[in-house]
């Protein structure tokens, strides 16, 4: 940014101040009437280009939702999992009347993954990267009356934009809001990657006294300079200002600026994950004559983030324990990663409600709504920039991965849930382009937010290899029992790299298996191939029992995710009960069923009493003789066959496994605790 010269007085206050007029930034929607066609069409960027022939559609928009392997139909002779790739455009007509003395921006909250715009013909610029928001400055293109906005996106491979491989569908189109922003031209500098121009950190705490650090970027596009107050306010849950502090500012024409400020919070009320989520806001305001221009308004959780060597993970300076799963991007069946802040609550729910204490966001910057609900919910968050697998070794590649690096830290790193930033996951070799990427990846990290620690999910190559060692801690994906061996075997594996890297601290970013709610097998006899069409049950049930006893007892490991939340459409998938999905998830894709490794986890996790029949879907049992398993988080269960006598059944580590002989014909099995009731039917019939 360019520095002016600047008057440094700074006054901070710990009382309220009366509120001035507001005239400050609009955002105008633009959601319904786009015209849109899958193909690409010279000239559709011209104004006068007639679009009446192409669909008429609303925004957020994707087209890939009635591909195969995406979750519709399936066209005659397509290939199973295979959809569009490619270049596709969108032209809105809409109207405006620009105000004197005015910037006017486009926000795009995400095109995956190339998005060049024009408006009124006039080319306004090219974005690369699928996942984060850009913005372009439209102030000069727009005039009164009917403009005409046309969109070029584009979704094929492009060996200059990440992610360049990953097990996920890449969804093209414009599958986030876009709006216009209409804002002074004195303001806060929204068009620096896309972020608020407001950040707010907690960079220092005592006690409960906290040191809130402020950074806030400003631009005066008018002809003149401007002399101005910038004024910063923290509210309380109740909106009462706390803290203040207020200073006086002169900002040449046509110049850009960066500020610091400080706040003192006196008897902070701390964001303690999932105990204590509390949430103040931070409201800055520049201000001319008595009145506001522009203001914004960022979350703040006071509280603390670091990962100490022997691998504690603390929160506010102690230790707590961080568990929970992957979630993919937020899609849903039929229409793709188009999903409303409902459905997003709905997914963050179920974890909250098992009782994880964090999500890792695979493998790229999620919607706004996702961060902003775990700041609400108090799930610690582990975002990434889409460095999967594979990579480039062009300069053009590592620029836009870093350059995805500062969108995603300047877009969500005000969210007091984001607790570490990921450099990348399971990158296939180990080269000098490999190693220079991650290592510009940590150092754009950590020169842009020193308060919080890094993070890599290795794979695929030695555990020690120089690509693990550039973040602050590194993280593992392991399938011990899934794709090799057995599930006890993630245990000695852990001991083992401890001991190699006694101060080197390591968690498990990834562990899972498939399971379709259409398959059961009680007990199971052997391992599934994880590439075939058999995915039991019960095995992904045994298979997180197995790894959570081992890693629970292994305090060393500062994070274990389970991959993963939700089952989701991934069309190099050709496995388990159909094909192009991954049934890894512990809920399924609809969201209507929790498999029964779900329950496991909450009677570990949660406080929240809870009592959880297992196998209540295999219905036919080939054996006479059957063991009935109750997941709990109580000390005892009381269980009953054929409403026969209550029988006292201890729990040893949440599981209640009582041994009974079923009778031919129907079965009902009954268990309760603590006033909690749960029961499943089964059959036996003799074979003849």
């Amino acid at each position: 940014m360019i520095q002016t010269t600047l008057s440094r007085s700074l006054i901070s206050v710990l009382l309220a101040g009366a509120p001035l007029p507001v005239l400050a930034a609009t955002e105008r929607p633009l959601t319904e009437g786009w015209h849109f066609v899958k193909s690409d069409v010279a000239g559709a960027e011209a104004p006068g280009f007639d679009d009446r022939a192409w669909q008429v559609v609303s925004v957020p928009h994707t087209y890939n939702a009635a591909d195969s392997g995406i979750g519709g139909a399936k066209a005659r002779g397509e290939p199973e999992g295979a959809y569009y790739r490619g270049p596709a455009w969108y032209r809105l007509t809409f109207t405006a009347s620009p105000n004197a003395g005015k910037r006017t921006l486009l926000d795009f909250s995400g095109v995956s993954l190339k998005a060049e715009v024009w408006l009124n013909g006039r080319r306004l610029g090219l974005h690369k990267g699928g996942y984060g928001a850009f913005r372009f400055d439209a102030t000069d293109a727009l005039r009164g009356g009917d403009n005409v906005l046309a969109v070029r996106v584009d979704n094929a491979r492009d060996t200059t934009i990440a992610p360049l491989n990953g097990d996920f569908n890449v969804f093209g189109g414009l599958a986030r809001p876009v709006a216009l922003i209409e804002q002074d031209g004195l303001a806060f500098d929204r068009l620096a990657h896309a972020g608020p121009g407001v950040e707010a950190r907690t960079t220092a705490l005592a006690g409960r006294t906290a040191t809130i650090g402020l950074k806030v970027a400003l631009r005066n596009d008018r002809d003149a300079a401007a002399r101005f107050s910038l004024s910063t306010r923290v509210l309380d849950a109740q909106g009462r200002t706390v803290a203040r502090a207020v200073r006086t500012e002169t900002l040449g024409a046509g110049a850009k600026v960066s500020l610091d400020q400080s706040l003192k919070l006196a008897n902070a009320r701390l964001w303690q994950g999932v105990k204590a989520p509390y949430l103040y806001r931070v409201v800055t305001e520049i201000a001319e004559a008595g009145r506001v221009v522009d203001s914004q308004t960022v979350p703040l959780g006071v509280r603390t983030v670091a990962v100490k060597k022997d691998g504690t993970f603390l929160l506010n300076g102690a230790a707590y324990p961080l568990h929970g799963v992957n979630l993919q991007l937020p899609t849903r069946f039929g229409r793709g990663p188009v999903v409303s802040d409902a459905e997003i609550d709905e997914d963050l729910a179920l974890f909250a409600q098992m009782g994880a204490t964090g999500l890792r966001l695979a493998h790229m910057q999620h919607p706004r709504r996702v961060y902003e609900r775990a700041d609400q919910l108090g799930l610690l968050v582990l975002t990434e920039v889409p460095l999967i697998d594979d990579h480039d070794s062009s300069d053009a590649f590592r620029e836009n991965l870093v350059e995805q690096m500062r969108e995603l830290i300047a877009q969500t790193g005000n969210h007091p849930s984001v607790a570490l930033w990921g450099i990348g996951n399971e990158i296939r070799k180990s080269d000098a382009a490999s190693n220079r990427i991650l290592a510009e990846l940590q150092a754009t990290a950590k020169a842009l937010d020193p308060t919080r620690p890094t993070t890599y999910a290795h794979c695929c190559l030695a555990d020690d290899d120089p690509i693990a060692q550039h973040s602050d801690t590194v993280s593992y994906n392991r399938y011990f029992g899934w794709y090799w061996t057995k599930s006890e075997d993630i245990g000695p594996w852990a001991d083992e790299l401890h001991a190699k890297m006694p101060d080197r601290p390591f968690g498990v970013s990834e562990y899972g298996a498939g399971a379709s709610v259409l398959h059961q097998e009680d007990p199971v006899v052997k391992r599934p191939e994880s590439n075939g069409y058999w995915h039991p049950e019960q095995y992904q049930t045994d298979f997180h029992i197995k790894h959570w006893r081992e890693m629970k007892k292994r305090p060393f490991l500062w994070s274990s995710f389970i991959w993963v939340g939700i089952d989701f459409p991934s069309f190099k998938r050709n496995e388990g009960d159909r094909p192009a999905i991954n049934d890894k998830g512990l809920v399924t894709e609809d969201r209507k069923l929790r498999k029964d490794a779900w329950y496991w986890y909450q009677a570990n996790w949660s406080d929240r009493p809870m009592l959880h029949l297992a196998s209540r879907r295999d219905v036919q049992k080939r054996t006479q003789r059957v063991v009935a398993q109750a997941f709990t988080n109580h000390a005892e269960v009381e269980m009953r066959l054929n409403g026969g006598a209550w029988t006292k059944v201890p729990v040893q580590d949440h599981i209640a496994a009582w041994t009974i002989d079923l009778a031919p014909g129907a079965n009902r099995v009954e268990a309760r605790t603590g006033g909690l009731t749960d029961a499943v039917e089964w059959r036996w019939q003799t074979r003849p």
